[in-house]
Protein backbone atom coordinates (compact mmCIF):
# COMPACT_ATOMS: atom_id res chain seq x y z
CA UNK A 1 0.00 0.00 0.00
CA UNK A 2 1.52 3.82 -0.85
CA UNK A 3 1.62 6.49 1.18
CA UNK A 4 -1.25 8.15 -1.12
CA UNK A 5 -3.51 5.50 -0.86
CA UNK A 6 -3.63 6.03 3.35
CA UNK A 7 -4.54 9.47 3.59
CA UNK A 8 -7.08 8.84 5.92
CA UNK A 9 -5.11 6.95 8.30
CA UNK A 10 -4.15 8.55 11.35
CA UNK A 11 -0.19 8.28 10.50
CA UNK A 12 -0.51 9.39 6.85
CA UNK A 13 -0.13 12.81 8.01
CA UNK A 14 3.07 11.87 9.84
CA UNK A 15 4.85 9.95 7.08
CA UNK A 16 3.93 12.29 4.49
CA UNK A 17 5.74 15.06 6.96
CA UNK A 18 8.46 13.23 7.07
CA UNK A 19 9.23 12.80 3.88
CA UNK A 20 8.31 16.16 3.17
CA UNK A 21 10.06 17.43 5.64
CA UNK A 22 12.70 15.30 7.55
CA UNK A 23 14.11 14.13 4.47
CA UNK A 24 15.65 16.14 1.50
CA UNK A 25 17.46 15.26 -1.81
CA UNK A 26 20.00 17.52 -2.19
CA UNK A 27 19.43 17.39 -6.09
CA UNK A 28 17.50 15.90 -8.48
CA UNK A 29 20.09 12.70 -8.82
CA UNK A 30 21.98 13.28 -5.82
CA UNK A 31 24.03 10.77 -4.06
CA UNK A 32 23.49 12.59 -0.77
CA UNK A 33 20.82 13.22 1.39
CA UNK A 34 20.43 16.27 4.05
CA UNK A 35 18.27 14.60 7.16
CA UNK A 36 16.72 16.95 9.65
CA UNK A 37 16.71 15.02 13.28
CA UNK A 38 16.75 15.65 16.66
CA UNK A 39 20.49 17.48 16.80
CA UNK A 40 19.98 19.51 13.47
CA UNK A 41 20.48 18.96 10.14
CA UNK A 42 23.40 16.22 8.69
CA UNK A 43 24.28 15.47 5.06
CA UNK A 44 24.71 11.55 5.12
CA UNK A 45 25.65 9.41 1.63
CA UNK A 46 22.33 7.34 0.14
CA UNK A 47 22.32 3.91 0.75
CA UNK A 48 25.90 3.94 3.03
CA UNK A 49 28.06 1.23 3.27
CA UNK A 50 29.73 1.15 6.38
CA UNK A 51 27.26 1.74 9.33
CA UNK A 52 27.34 1.96 13.68
CA UNK A 53 23.84 1.99 15.19
CA UNK A 54 24.39 3.08 19.14
CA UNK A 55 20.50 3.16 19.65
CA UNK A 56 18.55 -0.04 19.75
CA UNK A 57 15.33 1.52 18.28
CA UNK A 58 17.01 2.43 15.36
CA UNK A 59 18.53 -1.25 15.07
CA UNK A 60 15.85 -2.63 15.67
CA UNK A 61 14.15 -0.91 12.58
CA UNK A 62 17.00 -1.35 10.10
CA UNK A 63 16.58 -5.22 11.35
CA UNK A 64 12.73 -4.88 10.35
CA UNK A 65 13.87 -3.30 6.92
CA UNK A 66 16.34 -6.09 6.12
CA UNK A 67 19.72 -3.85 6.54
CA UNK A 68 22.48 -4.80 7.58
CA UNK A 69 25.03 -2.85 10.10
CA UNK A 70 28.82 -2.78 10.80
CA UNK A 71 28.91 -1.93 14.52
CA UNK A 72 27.15 -2.34 17.48
CA UNK A 73 27.07 -1.29 20.91
CA UNK A 74 27.73 -3.80 24.02
CA UNK A 75 24.24 -4.83 25.04
CA UNK A 76 21.64 -7.06 26.51
CA UNK A 77 19.65 -7.69 23.20
CA UNK A 78 16.00 -9.55 22.21
CA UNK A 79 16.22 -12.89 21.03
CA UNK A 80 15.44 -11.12 17.39
CA UNK A 81 18.32 -9.34 17.74
CA UNK A 82 20.52 -11.51 19.21
CA UNK A 83 23.09 -12.50 16.28
CA UNK A 84 24.23 -8.73 17.07
CA UNK A 85 25.78 -10.20 20.19
CA UNK A 86 28.60 -12.37 17.49
CA UNK A 87 32.30 -11.10 17.09
CA UNK A 88 30.89 -10.59 13.45
CA UNK A 89 29.49 -7.29 14.37
CA UNK A 90 32.20 -4.75 15.94
CA UNK A 91 31.77 -3.42 19.39
CA UNK A 92 31.86 0.27 19.27
CA UNK A 93 31.00 0.96 23.29
CA UNK A 94 28.19 1.12 25.66
CA UNK A 95 24.55 2.22 25.06
CA UNK A 96 26.05 5.38 27.23
CA UNK A 97 29.52 5.65 25.82
CA UNK A 98 30.86 5.53 22.61
CA UNK A 99 34.44 3.72 22.27
CA UNK A 100 36.01 6.56 20.38
CA UNK A 101 38.89 4.60 19.14
CA UNK A 102 36.78 1.13 17.55
CA UNK A 103 34.51 4.15 16.37
CA UNK A 104 37.37 5.74 14.26
CA UNK A 105 38.66 2.56 13.36
CA UNK A 106 35.77 1.35 11.77
CA UNK A 107 35.59 4.07 9.00
CA UNK A 108 31.93 4.49 9.56
CA UNK A 109 29.81 5.99 6.30
CA UNK A 110 27.30 6.52 9.18
CA UNK A 111 26.61 6.67 13.06
CA UNK A 112 22.94 6.47 14.18
CA UNK A 113 22.66 7.71 17.94
CA UNK A 114 19.30 7.81 20.02
CA UNK A 115 18.40 8.15 23.55
CA UNK A 116 21.10 7.16 25.61
CA UNK A 117 23.99 7.62 23.57
CA UNK A 118 22.12 11.29 22.18
CA UNK A 119 24.73 13.33 24.54
CA UNK A 120 27.36 11.81 22.63
CA UNK A 121 26.37 13.85 19.36
CA UNK A 122 29.07 16.37 19.02
CA UNK A 123 31.84 14.15 19.74
CA UNK A 124 30.59 11.32 16.93
CA UNK A 125 29.64 13.84 14.63
CA UNK A 126 33.14 14.64 14.34
CA UNK A 127 34.26 11.74 13.21
CA UNK A 128 31.61 10.83 10.59
CA UNK A 129 28.12 12.03 9.49
CA UNK A 130 25.78 11.24 12.59
CA UNK A 131 22.19 11.36 12.98
CA UNK A 132 20.38 11.19 15.97
CA UNK A 133 16.82 9.75 16.33
CA UNK A 134 15.86 10.07 19.73
CA UNK A 135 12.09 9.15 20.04
CA UNK A 136 9.99 12.19 21.39
CA UNK A 137 7.92 11.26 24.31
CA UNK A 138 5.71 13.66 23.78
CA UNK A 139 4.88 12.62 20.27
CA UNK A 140 5.81 9.36 20.47
CA UNK A 141 4.27 7.21 17.63
CA UNK A 142 4.63 10.52 15.35
CA UNK A 143 8.80 10.47 15.61
CA UNK A 144 8.91 6.77 15.44
CA UNK A 145 7.46 7.22 12.46
CA UNK A 146 9.61 9.73 11.54
CA UNK A 147 12.27 8.16 12.28
CA UNK A 148 11.18 4.82 10.26
CA UNK A 149 10.63 7.02 7.04
CA UNK A 150 14.07 8.39 7.41
CA UNK A 151 16.01 5.17 7.53
CA UNK A 152 13.96 3.99 4.71
CA UNK A 153 15.06 6.90 2.29
CA UNK A 154 18.10 6.54 3.26
CA UNK A 155 18.53 3.11 2.83
CA UNK A 156 15.48 2.92 -0.31
CA UNK A 157 13.27 0.88 2.16
CA UNK A 158 10.58 2.84 1.50
CA UNK A 159 7.83 0.09 0.11
CA UNK A 160 9.28 -2.32 2.91
CA UNK A 161 8.31 0.65 5.58
CA UNK A 162 5.43 1.52 4.47
CA UNK A 163 3.73 -1.89 4.89
CA UNK A 164 5.11 -2.11 8.60
CA UNK A 165 3.79 0.92 9.54
CA UNK A 166 0.17 0.28 7.62
CA UNK A 167 0.15 -2.39 10.15
CA UNK A 168 1.54 -0.55 12.74
CA UNK A 169 -1.40 2.30 11.97
CA UNK A 170 -4.03 -0.66 11.76
CA UNK A 171 -3.35 -2.42 15.17
CA UNK A 172 -2.74 0.44 17.04
CA UNK A 173 -5.69 1.78 15.87
CA UNK A 174 -7.82 -1.61 16.79
CA UNK A 175 -5.66 -1.53 20.36
CA UNK A 176 -7.07 2.39 20.96
CA UNK A 177 -10.76 0.37 20.28
CA UNK A 178 -10.22 -2.17 23.19
CA UNK A 179 -8.70 -0.10 25.46
CA UNK A 180 -11.53 2.49 25.69
CA UNK A 181 -13.51 0.00 27.11
CA UNK A 182 -10.84 -1.19 29.46
CA UNK A 183 -11.21 1.19 32.48
CA UNK A 184 -8.49 2.51 34.40
CA UNK A 185 -4.84 1.41 34.44
CA UNK A 186 -1.29 2.65 35.42
CA UNK A 187 2.09 1.18 34.29
CA UNK A 188 4.87 1.21 36.97
CA UNK A 189 8.64 0.40 36.44
CA UNK A 190 9.84 -1.75 39.44
CA UNK A 191 13.82 -2.26 40.17
CA UNK A 192 16.08 -3.10 43.22
CA UNK A 193 12.71 -3.78 45.38
CA UNK A 194 11.58 0.11 44.42
CA UNK A 195 8.63 1.56 42.11
CA UNK A 196 8.36 4.56 39.89
CA UNK A 197 4.73 5.14 38.08
CA UNK A 198 4.76 6.70 34.80
CA UNK A 199 1.90 8.54 33.01
CA UNK A 200 1.05 10.62 29.83
CA UNK A 201 3.94 12.72 28.42
CA UNK A 202 6.16 10.40 29.76
CA UNK A 203 8.99 8.41 28.02
CA UNK A 204 5.98 5.40 28.18
CA UNK A 205 3.53 7.65 28.03
CA UNK A 206 2.46 6.14 24.91
CA UNK A 207 0.37 3.59 26.83
CA UNK A 208 -1.97 6.10 27.45
CA UNK A 209 -1.52 8.59 24.24
CA UNK A 210 -1.21 6.37 21.42
CA UNK A 211 -1.97 2.85 22.61
CA UNK A 212 -5.73 4.34 24.71
CA UNK A 213 -5.68 3.48 27.61
CA UNK A 214 -7.14 5.39 29.86
CA UNK A 215 -4.75 7.05 33.08
CA UNK A 216 -5.61 6.22 36.41
CA UNK A 217 -3.39 8.96 37.65
CA UNK A 218 -3.22 12.14 35.61
CA UNK A 219 -0.34 14.44 36.61
CA UNK A 220 2.36 12.28 37.41
CA UNK A 221 5.86 13.60 36.83
CA UNK A 222 7.41 13.30 33.59
CA UNK A 223 10.79 13.20 34.05
CA UNK A 224 13.51 10.45 32.89
CA UNK A 225 12.66 8.17 36.34
CA UNK A 226 9.09 8.50 36.59
CA UNK A 227 7.32 9.88 39.85
CA UNK A 228 8.55 7.40 42.75
CA UNK A 229 5.39 4.81 44.34
CA UNK A 230 4.76 2.39 46.72
CA UNK A 231 2.09 -0.19 47.20
CA UNK A 232 0.06 2.52 49.20
CA UNK A 233 -0.04 4.60 46.17
CA UNK A 234 -1.08 1.87 44.19
CA UNK A 235 -4.08 0.63 46.68
CA UNK A 236 -5.10 4.73 46.70
CA UNK A 237 -4.57 5.18 42.91
CA UNK A 238 -6.53 1.48 42.57
CA UNK A 239 -6.39 0.98 38.62
CA UNK A 240 -8.50 -1.54 36.66
CA UNK A 241 -5.69 -2.74 34.64
CA UNK A 242 -1.87 -2.68 36.25
CA UNK A 243 0.97 -2.70 33.66
CA UNK A 244 4.28 -3.58 34.61
CA UNK A 245 8.05 -3.01 33.33
CA UNK A 246 10.44 -5.16 35.64
CA UNK A 247 14.09 -3.34 34.55
CA UNK A 248 16.18 -5.72 36.64
CA UNK A 249 14.73 -8.32 34.19
CA UNK A 250 15.46 -6.01 31.01
CA UNK A 251 19.06 -5.79 32.41
CA UNK A 252 19.70 -9.06 33.10
CA UNK A 253 19.52 -8.68 36.93
CA UNK A 254 17.10 -10.99 37.56
CA UNK A 255 13.21 -10.77 38.37
CA UNK A 256 11.78 -7.58 40.88
CA UNK A 257 8.48 -6.59 40.02
CA UNK A 258 6.75 -9.64 41.04
CA UNK A 259 8.52 -9.71 44.55
CA UNK A 260 7.64 -6.19 45.38
CA UNK A 261 4.02 -6.41 44.16
CA UNK A 262 3.49 -9.35 45.93
CA UNK A 263 1.72 -7.90 48.99
CA UNK A 264 -1.20 -7.19 50.58
CA UNK A 265 -2.10 -3.65 49.74
CA UNK A 266 -1.68 -4.62 46.00
CA UNK A 267 -3.74 -7.72 46.42
CA UNK A 268 -6.67 -5.64 47.47
CA UNK A 269 -6.82 -3.41 44.17
CA UNK A 270 -8.89 -4.17 41.37
CA UNK A 271 -6.59 -4.89 38.76
CA UNK A 272 -4.72 -7.83 41.23
CA UNK A 273 -8.17 -9.17 41.94
CA UNK A 274 -9.98 -9.37 38.43
CA UNK A 275 -5.97 -10.54 37.27
CA UNK A 276 -5.16 -7.57 34.99
CA UNK A 277 -1.59 -6.87 36.30
CA UNK A 278 -0.22 -7.39 32.50
CA UNK A 279 4.08 -7.88 32.68
CA UNK A 280 5.13 -5.97 29.66
CA UNK A 281 8.46 -7.34 27.22
CA UNK A 282 10.82 -5.78 29.44
CA UNK A 283 13.47 -5.55 26.79
CA UNK A 284 10.53 -4.14 24.39
CA UNK A 285 9.91 -1.48 26.66
CA UNK A 286 12.79 -0.68 28.38
CA UNK A 287 15.67 -1.15 26.26
CA UNK A 288 14.59 -0.93 22.29
CA UNK A 289 11.70 1.30 22.80
CA UNK A 290 10.60 2.88 19.62
CA UNK A 291 11.78 -0.04 17.10
CA UNK A 292 9.55 -1.53 14.40
CA UNK A 293 9.53 -4.86 15.75
CA UNK A 294 9.41 -3.77 19.56
CA UNK A 295 6.65 -1.29 19.02
CA UNK A 296 4.22 -3.97 16.58
CA UNK A 297 5.22 -6.67 19.78
CA UNK A 298 4.22 -4.11 22.41
CA UNK A 299 1.02 -2.96 20.93
CA UNK A 300 0.10 -6.71 20.01
CA UNK A 301 0.45 -7.82 23.75
CA UNK A 302 -1.60 -5.19 25.38
CA UNK A 303 -4.26 -5.70 22.51
CA UNK A 304 -4.46 -9.49 23.91
CA UNK A 305 -4.41 -9.01 27.47
CA UNK A 306 -7.16 -6.26 27.11
CA UNK A 307 -9.42 -8.70 24.62
CA UNK A 308 -8.64 -12.31 26.49
CA UNK A 309 -9.77 -10.68 29.54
Amino acid sequence: MNISARLSHPLAAIIAGALAIGVLATGAHAKDLTIQHAKGETTVPSKPKKVLAFDLASLDTLNALGIEVSGVPTARFPEYLAKYSSDRYEKIGTLFEPNYEAVNAAEPDLIIIGGRSSAKYEALAKIAPTIDLTVDPKNYIGSVTRNVQILARIFDKQAEADSQLAKLDQSIASLRQEASKAGKGLLVLATGGKLSAYGPGSRFGLLHTDFGIIPAVEDLATTNHGQAVNAEFILKTNPDWLFVIDRDAATGRGEAAKKVLDNDLVAQTTAWKNNHVVYLDPVSWYLVGGGLTALQASVDQIAKAIIEK
